[in-house]
């Protein structure tokens, strides 16, 4: 299940569940008579003003904690924790009257608030509801610390906004019933008291459940398919049908011909109508992307004079992915020949309604979508498939060895920029958008990170700003990969140490060489073991102006 509509979903009970907090349900006649009394549009101010106030305190709570540097895992543990305690007192009935004698003052307080308001109109309707949203904040209690926190860990601003919208729609909702519905709705209130006990705990199961789904499937669905399709992949299938094929094909989408086509001119579904099309979703500096490429180019060599026709859609994960230079160096240096078609504004993409590099959505002769596959792995299933579109024997032709294998325990790809940020322990905390000096702890907890000497943390990447700059990272992997880039374009020596040591001192040559020479931005290897490793690494940079990504394991 996509852990992004998880936390959409999660986000709207939160917010519906609201309604049913003990010292939340006397509110709600404070809400009716301001829908009662003053014009026609004062409903509408009242809604207006109790969402605003929550768009500006939840957007504004959500950008603190991504600017302070606290530690998004912690905060993350922090968040689903709340949101379980919540739907524990929600359930027990001693723990909802704690927590009603404690929060009932704030509902005494809008009681008399509303007794006093007696202005009419769209204004006033807006500031009603303003005020009344505050009296809301304390009686939501952890439920709303947890919201908020749940929104601030989003990969992305647009998903923060979107969990802030499910949140805010719930929450709204009986607001917009109550002060649109009036007096049918008055009546209604005595029932819903009546029967609170047990809608109350109903809610609060459903919370938990939403939250323990959550908390399990990790925080990036991306992530969790690419380690749980990056399996070795060697047998043969027979057969005349599809396997794996989806219950329902669809209409391919339309690529896009208003952007640049690389080793192609520009191409289209309806000109493609009798061959058989497989859409790769990648991008240069994503590992999982770079080790399907053997078998993406092993396919085109097998099938292109069959009919097989391969399109790279190139959606870059990060700026400098946009540049079409680089993506022309990384077709050169992985020796692609099939068409690429550079998707920078993400409308191929979103045409696919694709969330995962990489992808592969593979479309018959009459152009119907029949197969789609996410992360690596599937390997032999994907050829299977490939020759039954051409009419060609089910039997798979000979596989490439595929190496790769993940471990439970092997460290995640690991973000540096404060967008995406987590793990970070270094000293002092991280300063978003400024130059700090920092310096590394005494001790580094597995797959946590830290720096050395002046760095600048930007969103997506961190840049080094003084001589012998350092970053360390104590990790579990075969293998380690760094995005890194130069600022200026200039080259930049980056020395390996390996728990504390030059590389070659710690491993001998197993782990390759003890240093590499940084100049454009590209994935680079780093560390290159024969079975998993665990260990502190350090990069140390001899000049200013090294831009660093990401770390990402195999």
């Amino acid at each position: 299940m996509d852990v992004n509509l998880i936390n959409y979903g999660l986000a709207f009970v939160e917010g519906f569940a609201l309604i049913l907090s003990p010292c939340i349900l006397p509110i709600l006649p404070i809400i009716l008579s301001g829908g009662l009394t003053g014009g026609k549009y004062r409903p509408a101010g009242i809604i207006i003003g109790f969402t605003l106030f929550f768009a500006i305190f939840s957007l504004l709570s959500g950008s603190l904690i991504r600017h302070i540097g606290l530690n998004f895992d912690l905060i993350r543990k922090i968040s689903y924790l709340l949101i379980i305690i919540f739907g524990v007192i929600l359930f027990s009935d001693y723990l909802s009257n704690i927590f009603s004698r404690l929060t009932q003052s704030f509902a005494d307080t809008g009681a008399a608030f509303a007794n006093k308001n007696n202005n009419s109109g769209f204004i006033s309707g807006v500031l009603f509801g303003g005020l009344v949203s505050i009296i809301w904040v304390p009686c939501g209690g952890p439920i709303l610390a947890a919201a908020i926190v749940n929104m601030a860990v989003q990969k992305t601003f647009l998903a923060s906004f979107i969990t802030f919208l499910c949140f805010a729609f719930g929450s709204v909702l009986p607001m917009i019933l109550i002060a649109l519905a009036g007096k049918k709705i008055m009546a209604k209130t005595t029932l819903l008291k009546k029967h609170s006990h047990l809608l109350r705990k109903i809610f609060g199961l459903i919370i938990i459940m939403f939250a323990i789904i959550a908390g399990f499937t990790g925080t990036s669905a991306a992530w969790i398919v690419s380690k749980t399709t990056n399996m070795p992949s060697t047998k043969a299938l027979e057969g005349n049908t599809l396997i794996g094929a989806l219950p329902s094909s669809y209409p391919a989408p339309a690529l896009n011909s208003d952007t640049i086509w690389l080793n192609s001119p520009p191409l289209t579904m309806q000109a493609l109508k009798g061959k058989v099309v497989l859409i790769d979703f990648w991008t240069y500096s994503c590992i999982n992307c770079i080790r399907t490429l053997p078998y993406l180019k092993d396919w085109y060599n097998k099938y292109h004079d069959k009919g097989l026709v391969i399109i790279g859609v190139h959606a870059p994960e990060f700026e400098f992915e946009k540049n079409v230079n680089n993506v022309k160096q990384a077709i050169a240096q992985y020796g692609i020949h099939y068409p690429v078609v550079l998707d920078n504004n993400y409308v191929i993409w979103q045409h696919y309604n694709n969330q995962y590099w990489p992808a592969h959505y593979l479309i018959d002769k009459n152009g119907q979508v029949v197969y789609q596959h996410f992360g690596e792995g599937l390997y032999d299933e994907t050829e299977h498939n490939i020759r039954i579109l051409l009419g060609l024997s089910g039997t798979t032709m000979p596989l490439l060895e595929n190496t790769t294998s993940s471990s439970i325990a092997e460290t995640p790809e690991t973000y540096l920029g404060y967008a995406r940020g987590e793990s970070y322990a270094g000293i002092p905390n991280a300063l978003p958008d400024a130059v700090g000096t920092y310096q590394f702890p005494i001790t580094l907890a597995q797959d946590a990170w830290a720096l050395s000497g002046k760095w600048l943390i930007q969103s997506e990447s961190i840049q080094s700003f003084s001589n012998n700059a350092a970053i360390k990272i104590h990790f579990f992997a075969n293998h380690v990969y760094a995005v890194i880039g130069s600022k200026n374009g200039q080259p930049i020596k980056a020395n390996i140490l390996l728990n504390g040591k030059p590389l070659e001192q710690s491993v001998g040559k197993e782990a390759n060489q003890s240093s590499f020479t940084v100049s454009k931005y590209n994935l680079y290897p780093v560390l290159n073991f024969s079975q998993p490793t665990e260990g502190e690494l350090e990069l140390q940079f001899d000049k200013p102006g090294a831009e660093v990504y990401t770390f990402t394991f195999g």
